[in-house]
């Protein structure tokens, strides 16, 4: 097991699953610049590092991320609030742009920019206590964070509009009819349930999980004749790939694939 903690994240390697905390539960986790620098360096990191497979990103204490710190709302100049959410969109980009799962762990609150981290990733998890509110316009603000562009491709533009709208709450039953989370667990087993899910994924086909990510994430904005020339051309590359040769195998020797990410 690997620790590299900061002020505002704490970053812990166990096997090929690398697990990000946000650290500042006495704010809900509310981001600030030091930790939303250090989340994209441990992204880049996770990129760099081959024996990563799976990146689990959640928060300390009571919540999962309560987004920006309304504590020092009203008090930036325009170029401020332009610089900081320029670096918040380098660290969207950047998850991405990394071509491996990423689990997003929530339980208490995402709000606002917090729930927009949680759509970036690929994978919502959330615990039964969760509540997922885009909370901007209840201070006269407009969703940042990307998800002016993750919600309406997952529930539609009318009901987006209307979450943002409202800044009303629904909890973790509501976002999973919608499509926005992808499993509930009991809150007590949380922590238990997530590592489970991501150690499956860990054990996974891993360089063909990062083509399927790229693929599907670039038919937001691609036509079919895109995609599917995109498909071939990757396709020829993924078959000469170990893990393809290893599922095959195993396949035909009717056994368990045993991937080592290659």
């Amino acid at each position: 097991m690997q620790k590299a903690d900061t002020k505002d994240l704490l970053v812990q390697v166990e096997g090929s699953v690398m697990n990000l905390t946000l650290n500042r539960p006495e704010s809900l986790n509310s981001f600030s610049p030091a930790m939303i620098a250090d989340l994209k360096k441990s992204i880049n990191q996770a990129k760099q590092d081959e024996n990563i497979r799976v990146v689990i990103l959640t928060g300390a204490g009571r919540s999962f991320s309560a987004g920006g710190d309304v504590k020092t709302m009203g008090t930036s100049e325009p170029i401020d609030a332009y610089e900081h959410i320029g670096k918040l969109n380098e660290l969207i980009l950047a998850i991405k742009d990394l071509e491996k799962p990423v689990i997003a762990a929530v339980h208490g609150f995402a709000a606002g920019a917090g729930f927009n981290l949680a759509l970036a990733c690929d994978i919502i998890l959330a615990a039964e206590n969760s509540d997922f509110v885009l909370s901007f316009s209840k201070v006269g603000l407009i969703s940042d964070g990307g998800g002016s562009y993750f919600l309406p491709r997952l529930i539609g533009v009318h009901r987006a509009k209307e979450l943002m709208f409202h800044a009303s709450p629904i909890n973790a039953t509501e976002a999973k009819s919608l499509g926005i989370v992808n499993q509930i667990y009991p809150t007590d087993t949380f922590k238990i349930d997530v590592e489970r899910y991501a150690e499956k994924l860990a054990s996974g086909p891993s360089r063909a999980y990062g083509f399927i990510k790229k693929l599907t994430d670039r038919s937001l904005s691609s036509s079919l004749d895109e995609i599917l020339e995109a498909e071939r051309i990757t396709q020829a590359t993924v078959i000469t790939t170990e893990d393809h040769r290893e599922g095959v195998k195993a396949f035909k020797e009717k056994r368990h694939p045993d991937f080592q990410g290659k």
